[in-house]
């Protein structure tokens, strides 16, 4: 057999290994977080809408644990999105996924950040939103497609963030 053969089937033989042991990473992350319910559907009551921006939606991590990337249907993947801030929460609507909602009270705090799992960008790049998906806390990471942007949607979700008394921030 040819040596450019034989190469070229070595060359492709590891490369399905490598694709297989992808997958089966993949689905050994989803079996480790069936405790993580799926985010809950857009309700018809959620609110007035308040704002919405056209984001690059990053990843979604366990709070602390900043390599611990959320595999659950709709946050596993990297997507161009939009996030759509309401009175009653936040609407993260990803192509090819259902709508994520994310209710305000479920909403725990809203900051900058420069890194999260696999990307790194400006000091202060990313919009970081830390929410309660059922008991566990979650980072969701979040790139606004014009920097211009980020204060307005920062201040946006910041408002609607409801305070453990009850109290929204904007009522304080």
């Amino acid at each position: 057999m040819d040596d450019r053969v034989l190469a070229g089937t070595a060359v492709v033989a590891v490369l399905i290994s490598l694709l297989v042991l992808m997958y089966l990473g993949w689905r050994r992350r989803q079996r480790h977080q069936t405790h993580l319910p799926r985010p809950l559907a857009v309700p018809p009551d959620m609110g007035s809408p308040v704002l919405s921006r056209d984001v690059f939606y990053v990843a979604s991590t366990v709070v602390d644990e900043p390599l611990n990337r959320v595999a659950v249907s709709g946050l596993g993947f990297r997507a161009r999105a939009v996030v759509v801030v309401v009175t009653g929460g936040l609407v993260l609507r990803i192509p090819g996924e259902p709508d994520a909602f994310l209710p305000a009270a479920d909403l725990i705090a809203v900051s900058r950040s420069t890194w999260t799992i696999d990307r790194v960008v400006e000091t202060g790049g990313l919009v970081k939103v830390t929410w309660r998906l059922g008991s566990t806390a979650i980072d969701t990471y979040l790139r606004v497609m014009e920097p211009a942007d980020q204060a307005s949607l920062i201040d946006a979700i910041d408002h609607i963030i409801e305070t453990p008394s009850g109290v929204r921030n904007e009522e304080r």
